[in-house]
């Protein structure tokens, strides 16, 4: 009884070390784009992934621009603030890809890990998630937290966003 015990001991020490000490390619390359302000899924059709340079670069410079918004983009854009523990995030996530794709060309849909870019979740107040900043071209961006209660209502609240707010399509007279 005493030997299956110590074998069982060190079976699971051996698993605990191995799993610890594992640094796959993936993990390398993730710490290589923080180092250097590159996101992995950069160029990528669908949703970007945007370090806080990226974000700085492509949607807003808030700390050259202090006094007024002033959108870096040439095409509206969603900012899709997230957290990959977050299960609501998780049911948006997919259906801002498919969106992405969708609208490719007329929109821009970015995605900022807040586990990951602290100070640029905290720059825009964001305590809870998921968060959304829509940005229409020539107007003040506007956030809304949460999602629908089913991934239907969930995508039509998107796709209304979309298409009245930031390409002002429906509605007009």
């Amino acid at each position: 009884m005493k030997k299956i015990s110590y074998a069982l001991l060190a079976i699971l020490i051996m698993v605990a070390v191995s799993s610890c000490s594992t640094s796959t390619a993936a993990d390398n390359k993730e710490k290589d784009d923080k180092e250097t302000g590159v996101s992995s899924d950069q160029g990528q059709s669908g949703s970007i992934h945007l370090t806080k340079a990226e974000f700085l670069a492509k949607v807003y410079n808030y700390e050259k621009n202090t006094e007024s918004w002033v959108y870096e983009g040439d095409k509206p854009a969603i900012v899709d603030f997230y957290a990959d523990w977050c299960q609501p995030c998780k049911i948006a996530s997919p259906i801002l890809d498919e969106l992405a794709e969708e609208y490719e060309g007329k929109i821009y849909i970015y995605k900022v890990d807040t586990e990951k870019e602290r100070e640029l979740a905290a720059a825009f107040g964001i305590r809870s998630i998921p968060a959304f900043l829509l940005i229409p071209m020539g107007e003040m961006p506007q956030m809304f937290n949460g999602i629908g209660q089913t991934k239907e209502a969930t995508r039509e609240i998107f796709v209304h966003a979309i298409d009245e707010i930031l390409l002002k399509t429906k509605n007009k007279d």
